[in-house]
């Protein structure tokens, strides 16, 4: 065992692979965010790459163990002492029984420290992997930072490899950051120059990073166009598409790296995405350091992934990476492009990075027939899928498809991708199978307030949307009465086109009916807290929050749990793609109540059987097409109202 002494601010236990395959509903990858370094102190201590070690913040735990093993420090914990003599990063030592490891505090350069011990550390595996999510609340030491006089068990050592000597990465407070640009980009989202601008810019890492993002302070984008449409009255709002870890989304004006305790899915540009020989960095972004974004081609990518495979592979050389070349901030061209022909919509395939391709399918608005092709081309992947392939996330009008690049090509699989949209089914002929969820909602719930209440005084006072999103919503929808918010969303069915939308089974839903949908916009910057299950809109789509967390729809209320992970529920998730979700209205304290029951075991959702085709939009469409001309032409009146007085 280990036994912590004290804490630190927030010392985690991580692994490096982290969760693999469920990023499509909502659960992050997490793991040790600063990849190099702990890949190189769990080889310097002969672990296998993927034992359990600590992650540390700006001050580090102090242990001791009950048994003699071999410890190695590095990162940022550049003070560490074992019984008050210093220990240099990097070098294997061992950490007698009953002697005290203090890793010290983490003053800088660097922001995160690590602590790689023989044998690693032995928490069971949750969901495939002992990293901690403490968002979520599992993994690790139960879901959550360590605790003075907390006791961790370690792994066995058998057959563990030789110590070996390493060098650790430099660390800095000028840092330049490799990165692929796109896939989105000029001219379709930022101007030409706004491009240019984006890669010449210096910017600052603000103080509001975490695992979950790296907020960078900087210019403010130069967009292209004047809104996200129905996505969003914001022009950095599209219609949700997956994100990649190292992706740089344009949250508003606000460059926000994705982190590995990130979201999935969400409705922001994303123009470059880290490199992933250079994602080790985001876990060393220490605020107030300088940042500069170099983007590459992804040739230059692929060969500086290949020689950190060589580095690790032998750690008896020393890495020689090749000279840079750079490119110039176009994207990269497009992998495949294809016009729409016969039930087919018209596609790209681009790269998003150096690991992952993002499909996008349709014009840039909401299809339900081009959400259905989508979804029968990632049933087709699931079904054929090539190895290497290690995540498909389906968005609104995308899929993005992840992979492990040391076994398959990004080329190769573009490929692929092509051969299988060439074969789908006609999506407006398909009947899926889902089923119709009903959910108790207290409109007005006194958490969704105490959430514009902290966004007002600590984020954004003169947001238009405050003090009271619902009056926003009205405002922009042009009703007459606030409460008409509340009848529109009671009185729609909700269509589930995407899950994960703010993690852990998180819906992103669209109102069948077009009369239901209403339109409004994302926050900007988003909020730094909402409470779990929380009800919001934006653009024209509702999401129920997975958890407590960050966030940017406009709120209207608060639900039960849509993610459940106990002994009992052996799929955590409560949400499939195409279900039906109809609210209804309870007061606080009656939801309050049903909560409990639920966690209780002692009642549970009603949940039917039911189907979704295309033909069940068409047929609202033809049975009322002058009331739903009428309501989009009046909310875009107000909408653009709206954005004229913002310019004011």
């Amino acid at each position: 065992m280990i036994t912590v002494i004290a804490p630190g601010l927030q010392t985690t236990i991580q692994d490096l692979a982290g969760r693999q395959g469920l990023w499509d509903v909502g659960v992050p990858p997490s793991g040790a965010v600063d990849e190099l370094t702990f890949a190189l102190l769990n080889a310097a201590v002969g672990n296998p790459e993927n034992a359990a070690g600590l992650e540390c913040v700006v001050a580090g735990p102090t242990l001791t163990t009950d048994e003699d093993r071999l410890v190695c420090v590095g990162g940022a914990a550049t003070r560490a002492t074992i019984d008050g003599w210093h220990l240099r990063p990097g070098l294997v030592v061992m950490l007698p029984a009953g002697a005290t490891l203090d890793v010290g505090p983490l003053d800088g350069p660097g922001m995160r420290g690590y602590v790689a011990i023989a044998g690693g550390l032995a928490v069971p595996r949750v969901l495939g992997s002992r990293s901690t999510f403490t968002l979520g609340g599992f993994g690790g030491l139960q879901g959550r930072p360590l605790r003075a006089g907390d006791t961790i068990p370690l792994g066995r050592q058998e057959n563990l490899l030789s110590p070996a000597t390493i060098s650790l990465p430099r660390l800095s407070t000028d840092w330049t950051l490799r990165v692929v640009p796109g896939p989105h980009g000029a001219p379709d989202h930022l101007t030409d120059e706004g491009v240019r601008q984006f890669f010449a810019a210096d910017w600052t890492v603000d103080h509001r990073s975490d695992r979950t993002g790296v907020r960078l302070v900087g210019p403010t984008p130069e967009w292209s166009r004047e809104d996200g449409g129905e996505a969003g009255l914001h022009p950095s709002n599209l219609h949700d598409s997956a994100y990649p870890v190292g992706g740089i989304m344009l949250s508003g004006d606000t460059p926000v790296i994705v982190g590995k305790d990130g979201p999935s899915l969400g409705g922001f540009v994303v123009p470059a995405v880290v490199i992933e020989a250079d994602r080790w960095m985001l876990g060393q972004l220490r605020p107030g350091d300088a940042v500069r974004l170099r983007p590459v081609s992804p040739d230059e990518a692929a060969e500086a992934m290949r020689v950190r495979r060589t580095w690790l592979a032998d750690l008896r050389q020393e890495p020689t990476p090749a000279l840079p070349v750079g490119c110039g901030p176009e994207r990269p061209a497009e992998l495949h492009r294809a016009d729409a022909a016969d039930s087919a919509p018209a596609y790209t395939i681009r790269r998003s990075g150096d690991r992952h391709l993002l499909v996008e399918a349709g014009p840039t608005e909401l299809d339900l027939t081009v959400r259905v092709w989508i979804h029968l081309l990632a049933e087709a992947l699931r079904a054929d899928r090539p190895d290497g392939v290690v995540e498909i996330v389906e968005g609104v009008r995308s899929v993005l498809v992840s992979i492990d690049s040391a076994r398959l090509g990004l080329d190769e699989l573009a490929k692929r991708l092509t051969v299988l949209a060439d074969g789908l089914a006609d999506p407006a002929a398909v009947i899926l199978p889902a089923r119709e969820v009903i959910l108790p909602i207290a409109f007005d719930h006194p958490l969704a307030h105490e959430a514009m209440r902290r966004y007002q005084t600590s984020v954004r006072p003169d947001a238009p949307w405050c003090p009271d999103n619902v009056e926003f919503i009205r405002r922009v929808n042009d009703l007459d009465e606030r409460s008409e918010v509340f009848d529109i969303v009671a009185a729609a069915t909700y269509l589930v086109v995407g899950l994960g939308d703010v993690y852990l089974g998180a819906p992103v839903a669209v109102p069948i009916d077009p009369r239901h949908r209403l339109v409004t916009t994302k926050y900007n910057p988003a909020r730094t807290w909402t409470p779990q299950n929380a009800v919001g809109i934006g653009g024209i789509y509702l999401c129920v929050y997975g958890m407590e967390g960050p966030g940017g729809y406009q709120l209207v209320g608060r639900t039960v749990p849509v993610w459940r992970l106990s002994e009992r529920d052996e799929q955590p998730w409560l949400l499939r793609q195409f279900d039906r979700i109809r609210f209804t209205p309870v007061s606080p304290e009656e939801l309050a109540r049903q909560r409990a029951d639920i966690k209780a075991g002692r009642a549970d959702l009603e949940v039917r059987p039911a189907t979704f085709s295309v033909a069940d939009v068409r047929r609202i469409e033809q049975e009322a097409p002058m009331d739903i001309v009428t309501v989009r032409a009046k909310r875009r009146a107000a909408f653009d109202a709206e954005r004229a007085r913002w310019g004011a």
